[in-house]
């Protein structure tokens, strides 16, 4: 079974209604990035970007998985699969995926600020001023923020490294270290691109796109790796 890789980015989820900080309408026009997803943002207002996540985990609740995510999940009764994404919400995981590696974190998820290994998962649920963790400092938000190491990128790297074919979706290939990935990916790897934009690929690397949104382009390379792999449904 070959060995899919997948990294996922912002446009993944936007058919779902997630709103994303680079697009037209979307969250940076209405926070600065310092005031809501560094560490000197949680120092300065703390309660600040409590709200914010807050936010962000309502709205959370009220999507769901569009036709892209089931159309990977459905993948993995033909590929070995393994999802890579930049995204904090879990509509992979509600569309069924299995192997799923959040780089950024995950929205329902909480952490301790004293002891980084202590998660808790809450679903839905706001984090408030006061909410301690089991040590007794205050519960933060399971993000990766700006500035901060991006703990999981060697995991990623290892799963790059074993693809046979690696694909890029909705991802502009701007936030680094993710944006790198594609580097690892074996020199005999296919390489596939899904957005509807412009973006900026290795110039020393084959990469076959596909200018569509995440759905409809996901439906598309499946429909061509059958082809190529001779796989009947």
């Amino acid at each position: 079974m070959k060995r899919l890789v997948i990294l996922t980015g912002a446009g993944m989820s936007s058919e779902s209604g997630i709103r994303t900080f680079r697009d037209s309408g979307g969250l940076w026009e209405e926070f600065d990035v310092e005031e809501v997803a560094t560490p000197q943002a949680w120092a300065k207002n703390r309660d600040l970007v409590l709200r914010f996540y807050n936010e962000r985990r309502r709205q959370l609740a009220e999507c769901k998985p569009n036709d892209g995510h089931i159309g990977l999940a459905k993948l993995e009764k033909y590929f070995d699969v393994r999802i890579i994404t930049q995204n904090i919400d879990d509509l992979h995981e509600r569309a069924g995926s299995t192997n799923i590696l959040h780089l950024h974190g995950e929205l329902t998820k909480a952490r301790s600020t004293s002891d980084p290994s202590l998660l808790y998962n809450i679903r839905y649920k706001d984090i408030n001023p006061g909410d301690k963790c089991e040590k007794g400092s205050q519960l933060r938000p399971h993000i990766v923020w700006f500035g901060e190491e991006v703990p999981m990128m060697d995991d990623a790297v290892n799963i790059t490294a074993e693809a046979d074919i690696f694909v890029v979706i909705g991802s502009s290939l701007n936030v680094y270290p993710a944006a790198g990935l594609i580097n690892y990916a074996p020199k005999k790897a296919s390489l596939w691109l899904i957005d509807p934009m412009a973006v900026a690929v290795p110039v020393n690397r084959n990469v076959e796109v596909i200018k569509e949104k995440a759905s409809k382009g996901i439906a598309i390379l499946t429909e061509l790796m059958f082809k190529q792999y001779g796989i009947t449904k």
